[in-house]
């Protein structure tokens, strides 16, 4: 099994809200040829996970020298890219166990494999703050950190006297 973990520096309004979980069932998952929609929009299909708007997030499965042309939507100018299998070619070589962020832009992405490729892919708006980062989790300012962080460790104080930690 293989798994990514992917984190977002969420909306003001929502960075100290409680987690959730979400339960998905493998085929509630929309899959467009190539592109399984794990967040986001992908032309028609819409993935089933809750998340904020502007983000989208793939898993692409390509063959060798299949081509996926990716036009984001117009405001998503912050992109990346992480190859765990074979070697995508966007125009340069990006090979497995590598993550590429992309200059900001509205340009649409052309991706063809150098072979059986799989990698993820994300293209978001760009965040409207400037981020402060800490030990566990990214804020969008310092009083919002301390109280995200002290969250993190109430719960780990409480797990641990539960001895689940």
């Amino acid at each position: 099994m293989q798994a990514f973990q992917l984190w977002l520096a969420l909306p003001a309004h929502l960075e100290l809200a409680p987690a959730e979980s979400q339960y998905i069932a493998p085929e509630a998952v929309p899959r467009v040829g190539p592109v399984t929609v794990v967040l986001g929009t992908y032309g028609s299909a819409r993935s089933a996970i809750r998340s904020p708007e502007g983000v989208n997030y793939f898993k692409v499965e390509l063959e060798a020298g299949q081509t996926l042309n990716y036009a984001p939507p117009r405001d998503h100018t912050v992109g990346w890219v992480a190859v765990y299998e074979g070697t995508l070619l966007a125009p340069q070589a990006i090979t497995a166990g590598t993550i590429a962020v992309f200059n900001q832009s509205e340009d649409a992405f052309e991706f063809t494999a150098a072979g059986k490729t799989s990698f993820v892919i994300g293209t978001a708006v760009r965040h409207p703050h400037e981020l402060v980062l800490g030990h566990y989790s990214v804020h969008t300012n310092a009083a919002a950190l301390e109280q995200g962080e002290a969250e993190i460790r109430r719960i780990g104080a409480r797990l641990r006297a539960s001895s689940r930690l």
